[in-house]
């Protein structure tokens, strides 16, 4: 019987929120904007494409190998570094920690990609490794100018592979991030789209006087549990819609839209990182779900809930305001406050994660954590929804639902 009023109420929520008219202009803002830009770009067929250049003196220890016969040794030496003549001996160095980085400069600079190897710094800070080795090309062209192909090296980009390792181990670098990141946006989309609908879900039948009546027929945790189901369905729906204009876009005009080409096989899907994001991001749904369903328990009207949807959006966005310190500096005492905040903990864990900052450990209490206080939340919203299910006119005492009056009485 509770499973056929579950499978009612998610069939009712999602029914009654697909066919509302401000779901679909909310869903459809996003594609038609993607659209519209996508349309300019392809009439346009234009793209800008901008460099930028800097000389910098390496404040690292270095070495190098030269099959190309044009690395001038004095520049070189003047940058601080020395010169191997056995690349293998170069990238053990690196990999031991003897070593910050060594470049392997190939036989054909114009046509092959400079290896660096290096230690992981992050993956912000690993970018000064190929920033060096291509200085060292040009300032050894500058020095030996007179031929064509040292000029031409000396204006021209360099291609830079870098592979930097961890505890003797290669890091993915960006290709490692990206994926695990994905479900960060999955949930500013959900929450951002759809929040406003969860704090009012349960305010419509206080509004329109009806949830007496239905929780004749209903139970409160089933009714509760079928919103938050009905929610995340709809959610879904939005992710397919908003997703739809850059597939295309992707597939059929990438070459006039001037879209890079995306090599799937090049990104690494970690599954400790996949797994750790996905669970993040459910216990996070969980979690702010259930305070906005609770926050709409409490108060009689939509107008008085509304100040507090404004305030839950702000601490979804609260750790961006620390994200170079959450990226570079993960042990800093804000950042180990928004990790285990709990309504900060989903957005710093789920960034951590995807730079791979967040140790096993910590990932296992996070999660645990994150479930824990979202179970207990979603608890006390149908706490909260029995009592304020017959309360019309004024906001749920906390103190009367949870029974903490009559438990003071009796003292």
């Amino acid at each position: 019987m509770r499973y056929h009023n579950l499978r009612t109420v998610v069939g009712f929520e999602v029914h009654r929120t697909i066919t509302k008219r401000r779901f679909w202009i909310a869903t459809m803002i996003v594609p038609l904007a993607l659209a519209i830009v996508f349309g300019l770009l392809y009439l346009s067929s234009t793209a800008t494409t901008s460099s930028i250049a800097a000389q910098k003196t390496a404040t690292f220890s270095f070495a190098y190998s030269d099959a190309s016969g044009v690395v001038s040794e004095p520049v070189v030496k003047g940058l601080g570094g020395v010169k191997f003549d056995n690349v293998a001996t170069g990238v053990a160095r690196v990999r031991a920690g003897q070593l910050d980085a060594f470049f392997a400069f190939p036989a054909d600079p114009l046509t092959q990609s400079v290896r660096v190897y290096g230690k992981d710094v992050g993956l912000f800070n690993n970018g000064k490794y190929s920033t060096i080795a291509t200085e060292i090309l040009r300032l050894s062209a500058d020095a030996q100018i007179g031929s064509r192909e040292l000029a031409t090296l000396a204006r021209s980009s360099v291609s830079v592979d870098i592979t930097t390792y961890k505890e003797g181990v290669a890091t993915p670098g960006l290709r490692g991030v990206i994926p695990p990141l994905i479900y960060l946006v999955i949930f500013y989309i959900v929450l951002i789209l759809l929040g406003n609908q969860m704090l009012n879900s349960t305010l419509e039948e206080k509004e329109n006087r009806v949830t007496e009546m239905i929780l004749t027929t209903v139970d409160p945790n089933t009714l509760i549990t079928g919103k938050i189901l009905a929610l995340f369905t709809a959610g879904l729906l939005q992710i397919a819609v908003f997703s739809s204009p850059v597939l295309v876009g992707y597939v059929f005009f990438r070459s006039a839209l001037n879209l890079p080409h995306l090599h799937l096989s090049s990104l690494v899907f970690s599954p400790e990182r996949m797994t750790v994001g996905a669970l993040l991001l459910l216990g996070g749904f969980t979690l702010f779900t259930g305070t906005l369903v609770a926050l709409g328990a409490i108060m009689p009207t939509a107008k008085e809930a509304g100040g507090f949807f404004g305030v839950m959006m702000a601490l979804i966005f609260t750790p961006f305001y620390a994200s170079s310190l959450i990226v570079s500096h993960p042990d800093a005492l804000i950042v180990r406050v928004f990790t285990y905040f709990p309504y900060t903990a989903p957005v710093t864990g789920m960034l951590r994660n995807g730079f791979g900052s967040l140790s096993g450990a910590n990932a296992a209490g996070l999660i645990v954590e994150v479930f824990l206080f979202g179970i207990f939340v979603l608890r006390l919203a149908v706490q909260l929804f029995r009592f304020g299910s017959i309360e019309y006119t004024k906001k749920v005492s906390l103190r009367t639902a949870l029974g903490l009056n009559q438990w003071r009485g009796s003292r």
